[in-house]
């Protein structure tokens, strides 16, 4: 490497590596569906600090103690799982870098693909600075719903991107009527509030997160968690008269196999959240429902791209005579 290579490389890291590589698309979608699936680890994996009663394993931020940036032996077993979700933060970091530096290296650019990677990035160093809040706050549940909220966000983020990288950049073509549109529309509102609902419903729950005394929000826990019933049943039947409006309009296969999946993620939700409620909230059932959660809003935004399409652009094909008239004039190599 030369003196100006090195200077181009701090200067710009991101170009000095697109010039020198060109992943092909495959590695690209990889790289994207391992930010999507560590944007779910993390979720799980903070789910695990409130059932375990780790949130307050590391009692400040951005130290694990007021001496200590790590946790320490006398900080026992909630004070490793605890500190153990915040190096996940840099795992997650790692996924997103390696798909932005994939998005950016890819050719042609497209700039629409790495604004979505640095979407991601943004939003998880916000995130971050939440998560340390919510520690500092001594577990406020609204701001342990902010934070899930803002996870959400990203999960959307990086499925958005993930379906991105398998499609090209011409704008995208309708696949179904505006009516149809508007009741996906309708579905996804319904899904967010659902979501919206279920952080509340954590927020007024027994799983506080931390042994000590946490304050909860006011709400009669019971009617918080039947009216997410509700909500669920009505994403439910939405999802279930989209499936049968695709059919009956002849739809394209795309949209049925997503709505298809999304009415399997929710029954298979809905059983899980039911059994939990009549099993008086066991920690491992609470978890598999968070990760239900997100397989559900994953497969909410994927039925929602799955209403358009984009066909990749094709570049004008070069004649012949002119393809050899420009490889004569490039001389030898």
């Amino acid at each position: 490497m030369t003196r100006a290579d090195a200077v181009a490389a701090v200067r710009n890291p991101l170009a000095f590596i697109a010039a020198r590589w060109t992943p092909d698309p495959k590695t690209v979608q990889r790289a994207a569906l391992a930010a999507l699936v560590m944007s779910v680890v993390i979720v799980v994996t903070g789910g695990a600090v409130r059932l375990t009663g780790s949130g307050l394993g590391c009692p400040t931020w951005p130290k694990c103690t007021e001496d200590s940036l790590t946790t320490t032996s006398e900080m026992g077993l909630h004070g490793y799982i605890e500190f153990g979700n915040r190096m996940l933060t840099y795992v997650l970091c790692a996924a997103v870098g390696w798909a932005i530096i994939a998005a950016r290296s890819e050719k042609p650019y497209r700039r629409s693909l790495t604004r979505l990677g640095w979407t991601q990035f943004w939003v998880v160093m916000g995130n971050a600075i939440l998560g340390g809040i919510v520690v500092l706050v001594g577990l406020n549940p609204y701001t342990v719903a902010a934070h899930f909220l803002l996870s959400s966000v990203l999960i959307a983020v990086a499925t958005v991107m993930w379906q991105r990288t398998r499609e090209g950049d011409d704008a995208p073509r309708p696949l179904v009527g505006k009516s149809v549109q508007q009741l996906v529309w309708v579905l996804t509102g319904v899904t967010v509030l659902l979501i919206a609902v279920g952080t509340v419903v954590t927020g007024a729950g027994p799983h506080a997160g931390d042994s000590s005394e946490v304050e909860r929000m006011p709400l009669d826990w019971e009617n918080v968690t039947k009216l997410h019933a509700v909500l669920a049943w009505i994403v439910v039947t939405l999802t279930f008269a989209l499936w049968f409006v695709l059919k009956a309009v002849d739809a394209p296969r795309g949209p049925l196999s997503r709505t298809r999946d999304l009415f399997l993620v929710l029954l298979a939700q809905g059983l899980i959240g039911y059994v939990q409620y009549f099993t008086d909230l066991p920690e491992v059932l609470v978890g598999a429902h968070m990760f239900g959660s997100c397989l559900v809003w994953i497969a909410t935004v994927r039925v929602l791209l799955s209403l358009r399409e984009r066909p990749e652009t094709q570049l004008p094909e070069v004649p012949a005579q002119a393809d050899a008239m420009s490889a004569s004039m490039a001389g030898p190599r």
